[in-house]
């Protein structure tokens, strides 16, 4: 066979699975785009929630209609979701539960258009999708209202990338124990391990010496985060083994879709709000 007709060589993967050179540089530049928001105008940080959900809300709910022939309610999904996010800038949480309720609402009425088949079903992942992604992110964006947000956005970043990048190598080096097996075999005991410790360490310093907590309460912000991101993870991966696909979509290279990297930010942004608030006051 001549040089010509040889097939070009496959992107090199990690043993993790991943397309680690693409996967990095990803990472970085979504970093970059979160930074800038961060350290320039802080409400702008808001924009590019708002830009994540949307795209987020899309490959959700087009992997339902794949997988399953699920029909979501897009465009009610979509638009509530833009309400629930921009309404939690002037009104907190209340602007943000308003905007769900009414999304609901309207998911419903919407769905009546196409008859009694698979109603419940689809009004049900409707929810589902509503709730799991526009719903979540908004407690994200509700980080960076105080005067202080920058930093408490900041705190749940770090953390939920230290549990991701400590699990990620702990379990390559490490991993001989599955701790989901059926639901997804790379991720294991050691990997877990790696992911707390992690956690727990950066949650220490992030808490202390960006919001002036006590170290203890860094620990447990990271304790929890580190298990909120574990959960959110195994969470997709059970939806994307159900659904029959490997990824939800296909934006990001070396990742799949955006949702495939949100699946530990979206229950973490909840549990940050929740304790960050009860910790540290604003």
């Amino acid at each position: 066979m001549s040089v010509e007709d040889a097939d070009p060589p496959a992107a090199k993967t990690s043993r993790a699975g991943r397309d680690l050179p693409a996967a990095i540089g990803v990472g970085v530049g979504l970093g970059a785009v979160i930074l800038v928001s961060l350290l320039t105008v802080r409400h702008a940080f808001i924009g590019v929630v708002a830009i994540a959900i949307a795209v987020a809300t899309w490959e959700l709910a087009g992997a339902l209609k794949r997988g399953a022939d699920i029909d979501v309610a897009r465009w009610p999904v979509l638009a509530g979701g833009q309400a629930m996010v921009w309404l939690s800038w002037p009104f907190g949480r209340d602007g943000v539960l308003a905007a769900f309720v009414v999304t609901i609402l309207a998911c419903l009425l919407w769905r009546l258009r196409g008859g009694v088949a698979g109603y419940l079903r689809d009004v049900t992942a409707t929810v589902f999708t509503a709730a799991y992604v526009p719903l979540f992110a908004s407690f994200a964006a509700m980080l960076v209202l105080p005067a202080d947000g920058t930093y408490r956005v900041l705190c749940f970043l770090i953390l939920v990338v230290s549990s991701d990048t400590g699990g990620y190598i702990a379990g390559v080096l490490f991993g001989k124990h599955p701790m989901a097996p059926t639901i997804s075999p790379k991720k294991s005991w050691e990997g877990f391990s790696g992911s707390l410790v992690a956690g727990v360490v950066a949650g220490g310093l992030t808490v202390t010496l960006m919001l002036g907590g006590q170290w203890w309460q860094g620990v447990l912000f990271g304790a929890a985060l580190v298990a909120t991101a574990t959960l959110g993870d195994l969470v997709e991966s059970v939806i994307k083994r159900d659904l029959g696909i490997k990824d939800m979509g296909t934006l990001l290279p070396g990742h799949g879709g955006l949702m495939d990297r949100m699946d530990s930010l979206l229950p973490s942004a909840v549990v940050s709000w929740l304790l960050l608030r009860l910790f540290i006051p604003a």
